[in-house]
């Protein structure tokens, strides 16, 4: 568990694992330099309980942190698990099982339920994420596949592919998945034994351009990988800029980047014109017979920025 400011949040997940049925596990917490009261938090856990060790550095970001934790698990075995989140008790008991009896899998997942701030149950559309290895196969570019804080891996296998990428800034799960894939087989059960808190201020609903943009870019870099070819991404410290990526990947492959973003972010006005809106006109040039636009633009009026609004339609009758 990787710790950033989650104090509101983090005894109850830190509690959610103590109370695993399955209790002969290392539980490392990684306190990436919180200013709130997160360290003391899991340093009072510690104290009670012997399988906790707390890490405490300066802040250096989640992608370095789910590394260094990688380094310092002495089991060959690791559960993730998002400081934000609760478990059911059997998570570890039911994930284990799997793997077990399926020893040519390396990673399972589970399905989740959400939460709101204060714990109490949302209802939300399911999320219907394949179960199986092929399913998952058929589904990783355009469908959610694998929640990261639910999942069981083994630790030699990920390290083995490189670990989390730094480059992929908000879609490092992601980006991991797709390299797993051509290694190990991968899983989820049908059980919600995640509890998945949504609330304003989570990563996921303030980088959703970034989040997209990086995961399309990590689809491109694994085709050219299945293609024989070499990942032009490689340990590099950041993405190429839009205007590299044809010339990297072949031609259409700022197209298809745009095209990915604008239909993730078709319903956050907010999203699109800010991080979203360079891609969202860059869009609309090549494609202003496409009503959806249209749309997108009356959306976008309604939503108190009509001088956007007025730029894309401009943007979509010049062409």
């Amino acid at each position: 568990m990787s710790v950033y400011n989650a104090g509101p949040y983090l005894d109850d997940a830190i509690n959610s694992i103590r109370r695993q049925t399955f209790s002969d596990f290392e539980f490392l917490i990684l306190d990436d330099g919180s200013t709130d009261n997160g360290r003391a938090i899991a340093e009072a856990h510690a104290a009670q309980d012997a399988r906790i060790r707390v890490i405490a550095r300066a802040n250096r970001g989640l992608i370095v942190s789910l590394n260094q934790l990688l380094d310092e698990a002495r089991a060959p075995l690791v559960a993730r698990m998002d400081a934000d989140d609760t478990c059911l008790p059997d998570r570890f008991t039911r994930q284990l099982a799997f793997l077990d009896a399926n020893p040519d899998h390396g990673l399972i997942g589970c399905d989740c339920s959400c939460i709101g701030p204060d714990g109490q149950p949302l209802e939300r559309p399911p999320i219907v994420r394949p179960l199986t290895h092929e399913g998952l196969l058929a589904n990783l570019e355009s469908r959610p596949t694998i929640h990261h804080p639910a999942v069981i891996y083994a630790r030699d296998l990920v390290r083995g592919v490189g670990g989390y990428r730094a480059a992929f800034v908000h879609a490092e799960d992601y980006d991991l998945w797709l390299r797993l894939s051509q290694v190990t087989r991968m899983a989820n059960l049908p059980d919600k034994l995640l509890n998945y808190r949504i609330y304003p201020e989570q990563v996921s609903s303030r980088h959703l351009i970034a989040q997209t943009r990086n995961s399309a870019l990590a689809w491109l870099a694994y085709s050219e990988s299945l293609a024989g070819r070499p990942d032009p991404i490689g340990d590099a410290a950041t993405l190429p800029e839009d205007d590299e990526l044809d010339a990297i990947f072949g031609p259409g492959a700022a197209a298809y980047i745009h095209r990915r973003v604008v239909a993730r972010a078709f319903y956050d006005a907010d999203a699109l014109t800010a991080d979203g809106w360079p891609m969202l006109l860059s869009h609309a040039r090549s494609h202003r017979t496409d009503r959806q636009l249209w749309r997108l633009a009356a959306r976008i009026m309604r939503h108190g920025k009509p001088v956007h609004a007025v730029r894309l339609g401009l943007r979509l009758l010049a062409g």
